[in-house]
């Protein structure tokens, strides 16, 4: 015996959808979410923006749920459809073609928790003298009281589109013919108004499973010295410099889950990943007078959540250093859109009018600068009156007045066309491969935009070591790798997991302490490229305190998987010891309980039920009238019925009984 339910035979369910959620922060919610029921809406293709008019006036059938592909996912398109909310029951975006341009994030990002605030220099506040994102239009900050969800380009979306062309495309203005196509879309967010609220009723939930309203965004960040540090041991190291060389992990987008940052954030990581395996052998040999701290923050577009983590552990001594350790700083932007030969120096304008500073600031240019000998592009330093483009290296800044530089491709605004959108990809960089090769044979291909970074990388880490202290015989034996680096980390980031990328946003600080992909692969990556491959055995390398030579308070022991030898289909795995570590990437707000901080980011993201998409056809309105009527109908007809067999029932079920003594 076989049998199907119901609502399979009415519906199709949707299962590559991605949704826009909620997010909230210490004075406003932003996002997107569905009524607690789901919303519904007849489908509506649109074809163009002057399409916009019949879902929005001229359409006989509201509420429409909007169909619209990636081109016309604007803000202008957007806004509208969000002031006819009674017409407009949600929108899906179909990720296809890429528009010349198109940034959902703010023209300056970070404004508020950077170092330039009214106290610091009042003329350099929220982006006065250079808008870094003059393509922003804020869309990822608008507030949105119906569902949005985004589609990628597949046999879903086909599948709903042939449902539109054949129940509910008007053809030479005629009327529509029921069933209509509909769709219905479940993302009901559990926060409301602010964080403060959501953290408050999170806290009041008194029940055996309490339900969280909203969790915290954070992650962890990565971090690795030359020279390891016992790890229980905090606080200020005497007698110690350190200099540090940093990169942000995470992007977003207007879908979180989208987020992939390519420029944004893995041109700056990758290129950091490739320095310090350049720098691995150079520093072994001639190490130099000060050690070279290596930070992968993650949670920055937030607000700075990492490395304002980092600044304050390290003023409460909950780190390793503290700031007073810190010699100078350098900073991994977006080095992989270049609009000429050229790649610049930013440094702060106003704590360069320390003389202290600007001397020091003045040697690292140098150190940069002629580190480049030799290879195809220049560094050049930007006008002294310009202040720092959104940085990591400004959360320092706000506490100690620290020599430092970020390096980037734009002299002033960003170069980057796609700033914080899911456009920001791998063929944003033209990150292509031969067609005929093979995923492995791929791994080994190195792409122009590799062997341009490779050679970003060779600089870095150059400069890194003049300015550690390093031996200047040693300088010219420092190069980046593009073929064991370069090429492999770029593919890797974007082909891990496919057809599911790792998370490029930060995610939610769980209680269950785990980190997500993207950061369990930078950390593995980092521990292979500068770690030391050990003979200990999978259990050893699990519990490397019970061996007498080894120790967990310097190093970190990672199993890795290795690679297939030739004429092999096994892996030959090892145990790697690392000083690779993972450090608490969440803001100080929440330790706090100070959720409507200035200081601190104070982002969280809302809790949901379930999220959810489907189609089906849906009749007209005098049909399902008819409908309940004969089903009202029939109610009453089946109620008289029972009534009358009720009351009739000793005549109509009476039998006559014969005589006991009835013979046969």
């Amino acid at each position: 015996v076989s049998c199907n339910s119901v609502a399979q035979k009415i519906y199709v369910e949707l299962n590559n959808t991605v949704p826009c959620v909620r997010l909230l922060n210490a004075t406003h919610q932003i996002g997107c979410q569905s009524s607690i029921s789901g919303d519904t809406g007849v489908i509506h293709v649109l074809e163009s923006e002057a399409d916009l008019e019949w879902p929005l006036s001229k359409g006989p059938n509201p509420p429409y749920m909007v169909l619209l592909e990636s081109s016309l996912f604007t803000k202008s398109i957007m806004m509208k459809m969000k002031n006819a909310s009674s017409r407009v029951a949600g929108v899906v975006v179909v990720q296809k073609t890429s528009p010349p341009e198109f940034s959902p994030h703010t023209t300056c990002p970070n404004e508020n928790t950077g170092v330039y605030t009214e106290t610091y220099d009042h003329n350099l506040a929220h982006c006065n003298t250079t808008v870094w994102n003059p393509r922003g239009n804020g869309l990822s900050y608008e507030e949105f009281d119906s569902p949005v969800f985004s589609l990628k380009e597949d046999n879903e979306t086909e599948v709903i589109k042939q449902c539109y062309f054949d129940h509910n495309r008007v053809v030479n203005g005629s009327g529509l013919q029921y069933p209509l196509c509909a769709m219905q879309l479940f993302s009901h967010m559990h926060a409301v108004t602010d964080t403060a609220t959501c953290m408050r009723r999170s806290s009041m939930d008194f029940s055996t499973s309490p339900v969280m309203v909203c969790d915290p965004l954070g992650g962890y960040n990565v971090c690795a010295f030359i020279r390891p540090y016992n790890s229980t041991a905090f606080g200020h190291k005497e007698n110690e410099s350190v200099v540090i060389a940093a990169a942000r992990l995470d992007s977003r987008a207007f879908f979180l889950e989208d987020s992939t940052g390519a420029e944004g954030s893995v041109s700056g990581f990758v290129t950091l990943l490739a320095a310090a395996q350049a720098l691995r052998e150079a520093t072994q040999e001639a190490p130099p007078t000060r050690n070279i701290l290596f930070a992968f923050f993650h949670g920055e577009v937030f607000d700075y959540i990492g490395s304002s983590r980092m600044v304050y552990d390290m003023k409460n001594n909950m780190f390793v250093i503290d700031l007073d350790n810190v010699h100078s700083i350098l900073e991994i932007g977006q080095v992989a859109v270049r609009s000429g030969t050229n790649l610049f120096l930013h440094s702060d304008p106003v704590s360069r009018r320390n003389n202290t500073v600007h001397d020091e600031v003045t040697n690292l240019v140098k150190n940069l600068q002629s580190s480049t000998a030799g290879l195809n592009f220049s560094l050049v330093e930007t006008d002294f009156s310009q202040p720092l483009p959104p940085s990591s290296f400004q959360r320092l800044l706000r506490a100690r007045a620290i020599p430092g530089i970020v390096l980037a491709d734009h002299q002033t605004d960003i170069n980057n066309r796609y700033y914080e959108s899911f456009y920001d990809n791998a063929a944003h960089l033209n990150l292509t491969y031969p067609s005929n090769l093979s995923p492995e044979e791929q791994l080994e291909f190195v792409t122009d935009t590799a062997k341009s970074l490779t050679e970003v990388a060779t600089a870095v880490a150059r400069a890194l070591f003049k300015q550690a202290g390093g031996n200047n015989s040693q300088v010219n034996k420092i190069n980046a790798d593009p073929k064991t680096v370069l090429g492999s980390s770029l593919r890797c980031v974007f082909c891990l997991s496919e057809p599911n990328p790792p998370q490029y946003y930060v995610g939610v600080a769980k209680s269950s302490h785990q980190a997500n992909a993207l950061t369990y692969l930078v950390q593995y990556l980092l521990a292979n490229l500068t770690g030391t491959a050990t003979n200990l055995t999978q259990s050893q390398c699990k519990k490397p305190d019970e061996l007498p030579n080894e120790s967990t308070y310097l190093y970190s022991y990672l199993w890795v998987q290795g690679v297939v030898p030739p004429n092999s289909t096994q892996r030959e795995s090892f145990c790697v010891r690392t000083a690779v570590r993972l450090v608490k990437a969440v803001s100080p707000a929440f330790d706090l309980g100070d959720y409507i901080s200035k200081e601190y980011s104070t982002w969280t993201k809302s809790q949901w039920k379930f999220i959810k998409a489907r189609i089906f056809l849906v009749a007209s309105r005098d049909l399902e009238m008819l409908t309940l009527g004969v089903g009202v109908a029939v109610l009453f007809t089946s109620l008289l019925v029972t009534y009358f067999v009720r009351t009739k029932a000793d005549v109509l079920f009476s039998s006559v009984r014969e005589p006991n003594n009835a013979a046969y």
